[in-house]
């Protein structure tokens, strides 16, 4: 992969399907100094992409059988688009269901985001399945706070609400059937022992309450033996505590003896809407036997009064991706109202005013691929009258209608194309009375239609689709654009959506609690973050375009970028200075997403050994961006080129010239320094430099034999381990150790030391520092890569350093391992190290060594993030004293890379500084 580009891809997160700019930049002018479209000899190239117009002959491409996009005829461009393809899987699948469809079961978690408010209650609804089961309730009062918003596919809720979250437990041993009637399972979330109330603190006694009534609702029901809801059914809430999901779940069925009692006062006239009960708080004796004391009474009236008060204004129809949507559209205006025209802001706040069908129906289009959809296959169980709903939507401007007058361009038509079986394609093609040339598959009667279409001999073809899609629909390029926007700052990365909230309340992702402290905003008026787009898309289109092999969109793309910094280079951001925090701001630049886009054509220009434009890149990104963590990276690969085109002494200068550079750091500082001492050779340099004694000195090597499996380059090196089982190279280190010296460990590289770190430094990670933390789905705080972490947080640092220093690591590991498990942070992965060898590990390690490790990260965590070795070993030598080592491990034909090198010689100074690991 050429480097950059995986960077590139998350920063773009999933690909727009319009892109409002791209006319535009494919055909405005190019202010560059550079021009990347000639040929070998240095010519211009009279190409249509040099007149603004970037197109292929046709001639020259073939239909991939595979994914179906055009790729150039040589026989390397195909195997190697072919090898891509089958490699990613990208076979088109005839049906795939979103993560919207997905019928999840729902689990209940705390969650806190902000520790100043208090806990509520959610609740929520679950859409009717309409298949013949058993008849099941499931209803779960959850403690949250109240800034939290868990999504769920099939939960309903309005924003900035908090309901009674509902949950299919049929099948499940904790779903009892009696009597032919309906049973329902009420949780409530687990309480911790910190959070728990206190039995002396509760207000009011049984006496108190008893025969206290509340109206509520019962939604998101399951029937089987009884179709239909009765006036006057009665339900009991019972206690649960054997349930081994939540300790604190009640039951709901038909019982004599319970803590509470209710009845169905009203029959809904949908079967989908809410049904509204009476509960009665019975005045019975508790002694245990039914699962419910005095206390835990008291405690579910208390919540039951909660969650009738919360949802008085707030009906209980609203499903939960519908409501997180509105969430997010709230929050956004409220915290950027800057960002958005007058119309714009109208237009968003007019989704809320929408029907209930047509916000939800807009929502599941919108997180579908589409783009087009048929209007006739369109069928979800929470959605009443879609017909309706299109309607709404259509007129007011959310939809995009395809009809038999409407007028399409090409690229609309080949998605409508996609839209036909491949029976429907083939009776268009014998109505024309085409053939196909290129085989019977999808992608090819495509490509024949399209080609009729675009020569112009089939102006029917747009009415022969409509006669057999009927109407087609599509989110408009308006309503598509704002919403972009609108997630795109409410996230503020690429990597994240609306599936966000689903994976919180499925327990699949848990985020720690911190308290988002905003004071400045990233986007301080509306053409930063326009411009910001458009660099995005610029990005989008290089990415998609070496999908493609599309080369001279790829060029095009890199000459945009290479006009665009120009125009506007960073300023220089003294390091000592307040405005330090700017930098890691930056990365919510136009600039800098052309700095990402110039890199990964700086890659693919070496791979073509173009080294001169390559070149000119490398020195406009060092002129441009002269506070940049990448600086190191982009110097070296400077002089690399440089010696390319046979200027050694200009290589020479700029590796020297970057070893002056306070940015240039860790592997890429000394990747110069050997560049350095390999081409400072007499006569071009006569005096050593005082670094060489460091560079030379010898890192202890231990040679380990094995039986290997394969001698293929190219390919990792296998083994036949001391048990005889095949293994990689790192096993086999890791058994010889074992055998050799008693030694226990792991194979993590950095993965270890950055759980280590994650765990050690939890308070200060998420500790209240201004503008690093602005939404709730953070891992880690915005300048963690940058040297603002540092600098920010040192009065909290150099304390806790101190505590690891004097031997309170393991301690500190242990406190949080508990107090933060399953969290999701930056660099910790609760899976892969346990928490006995993470303590083993700490405790082998002297504090000294481990502060000093700490510190490094701490200061400069991007440089420092990678190239750790391969192996963590230790051994005690009773009375838990311990020592540690560190392997990196080698296969025969493998060589160090100069991170690596730099972490080994960084370690040894470390041994000797702090008397051994």
């Amino acid at each position: 992969m050429l480097t950059g580009r995986e960077s590139l891809s998350r920063l773009i997160g999933k690909r727009r399907r319009f892109l409002p700019n791209l006319q535009s930049i494919l055909s405005s002018p190019i202010r560059s100094s550079l021009n990347l479209l000639s040929d070998k000899n240095g010519g211009l190239t009279e190409t249509e992409s040099s007149k603004g117009k970037v197109e292929i002959s046709s001639s020259d491409l073939v239909t991939c059988p595979v994914c179906g996009s055009k790729v150039r005829g040589e026989d390397y461009t195909i195997n190697s688009h072919l090898d891509r393809c089958l490699s990613r899987r990208t076979k088109r699948k005839l049906t795939q269901r979103t993560l919207l469809e997905l019928n999840f079961g729902c689990s209940q978690s705390k969650l806190q985001i902000s520790s100043d408010e208090s806990e509520r209650l959610l609740s929520s609804d679950l859409r009717k399945n309409c298949s013949d089961y058993e008849e099941n309730v499931t209803r779960c009062f959850s403690k949250i706070d109240p800034r939290e918003e868990k999504s769920h596919d099939q939960c309903r809720q309005l924003p900035h609400t908090e309901s009674v979250k509902q949950i299919d437990v049929a099948g499940s041993a904790e779903n009892p059937i009696s009597d032919g009637r309906a049973n329902t399972m009420v949780y409530f979330s687990a309480l911790s022992t910190d959070n728990e109330e206190s039995r002396n603190h509760m207000d009011g006694t049984v006496d108190s309450i008893s025969g206290m009534a509340i109206d509520t609702f019962i939604v998101g029901r399951k029937f089987s033996d009884e179709k239909e809801v009765n006036l006057g059914a009665n339900i009991s809430l019972l206690r649960d505590p054997d349930n081994i999901k939540d300790s604190n779940a009640i039951k709901v069925l038909s019982a004599s003896s319970a803590c509470c009692k209710g009845y169905v006062i009203s029959v809904p006239k949908r079967s989908l809407d809410a049904v509204p009960i009476q509960i009665v708080c019975q005045n019975i004796i508790f002694n245990g036997k039914n699962g419910c004391d005095e206390f835990e009474a008291l405690h579910l009236w208390q919540k039951a009064l909660q969650v009738v008060e919360f949802a008085k204004n707030r009906p209980p129809n609203t499903t939960k991706y519908q409501q997180n949507f509105c969430l997010l559209l709230k929050e956004v205006l409220t915290s950027s109202p800057h960002l958005f025209t007058k119309d714009e802001k109208k237009f968003i706040e007019s989704f809320t005013s929408l029907s209930e069908d047509s916000q939800r129906l807009f929502v599941r289009l919108y997180t579908r691929k589409g783009p087009w959809f048929r209007l006739s296959t369109i069928m979800y169980p929470e959605i009443c009258n879609p017909q309706q709903a299109v309607k709404e939507l259509s007129a007011t401007g959310y939809l995009y209608l395809f009809e038999d007058t409407t007028k399409l361009h090409d690229d609309e038509m080949k998605d409508l194309l996609s839209l036909l079986t491949v029976s429907e394609l083939r009776d268009i093609l014998c109505t024309l009375r085409k053939k196909c040339n290129h085989g019977s598959r999808k992608q090819n009667l495509i490509a024949s239609l399209l080609s009729c279409y675009k020569g112009g001999s089939c102006p029917v073809l747009q009415r022969l689709i409509w006669e057999r899609t009927e109407i087609c629909i599509r989110a408009s390029p308006e309503a598509e654009s704002l919403f972009w926007r609108a997630e795109r700052l409410f996230f503020l990365n690429g990597e994240q959506d609306l599936s966000a909230f689903l994976l919180v309340d499925l327990r699949i992702v848990k985020y720690p609690t911190y308290n988002c402290i905003i004071l400045e905003q990233i986007f301080s008026n509306k053409s930063d973050l326009l411009a910001y787009e458009e660099a995005i898309e610029v990005a989008q289109v290089i990415d998609q375009s070496l999908d493609e092999n599309n080369f001279e969109l790829v060029l095009r793309c890199i000459m945009i970028a290479d006009s665009r910094i120009s125009c506007c280079p960073e300023k220089l951001i003294d390091s000592t200075s307040p405005d330090l925090m700017a930098i890691f701001r930056s990365c919510f630049s136009a600039s800098w997403v052309y700095s990402k886009v110039i890199l990964l054509g700086i890659s693919f220009l070496e791979c073509e050994r173009r080294y001169k434009d390559a070149i000119h890149l490398l020195r406009r990104l060092l002129d441009c961006f002269t506070c940049d963590a990448r600086r190191g990276y982009w110097t070296v690969r400077l002089s690399v080129d440089l010696e390319h085109i046979g200027c050694p002494n200009e290589s020479l200068s700029v590796a020297e010239a970057g070893l002056l550079d306070p940015w240039v750091r860790a592997g890429s500082r000394m990747a110069l320094q050997r560049r350095v001492l390999r081409l400072a050779k007499p006569p071009r340099r006569w005096k050593t430099p005082s670094f060489s004694e460091s560079l030379k000195r010898k890192i202890i090597e231990v040679h380990i034999q094995g039986r290997p499996l394969n001698c293929e380059a190219g390919r990792k090196s296998r083994f036949y381990g001391e048990d005889g089982e095949q293994c990689g190279v790192e096993q086999l280190a890791l058994q010889y150790y074992a055998t050799e010296g008693g030694w226990q460990g792991v194979h993590t590289e950095s993965g270890i030391w950055m759980t280590i770190f994650g765990l050690l430094m939890w308070d200060i990670l998420f500790s209240d520092v201004p503008n690093v933390f602005r939404t709730r789905f953070q891992t880690a705080p915005l300048d963690m890569d940058t040297d603002h972490f540092y600098l920010a947080r040192k009065s909290l640092i150099e304390p806790q350093l101190q505590k690891i220093h004097d031997g309170l690591a393991e301690e500190i590991l242990i406190t949080s391992w508990e107090l933060h498990m399953g969290a999701a942070c930056r660099g910790v992965n609760w899976d892969q190290h346990s928490l006995s060898d993470l303590r083993a590990a700490v405790s082998c390690i002297r504090g000294p060594c481990l502060a000093s490790l700490c510190r490094h990260l701490a200061q400069d965590y991007r440089s420092w993030l990678s190239g750790m070795p391969d192996l963590l070993l230790w051994r005690f030598h009773g009375d838990y004293k311990g020592e540690a080592k560190l392997v990196e491990v080698k296969g025969p034909r493998d060589q160090l890379s100069e991170q690596q090198r730099a972490w080994l010689l960084l370690l040894m100074d470390l041994w000797i500084q702090c008397g051994g690991l």
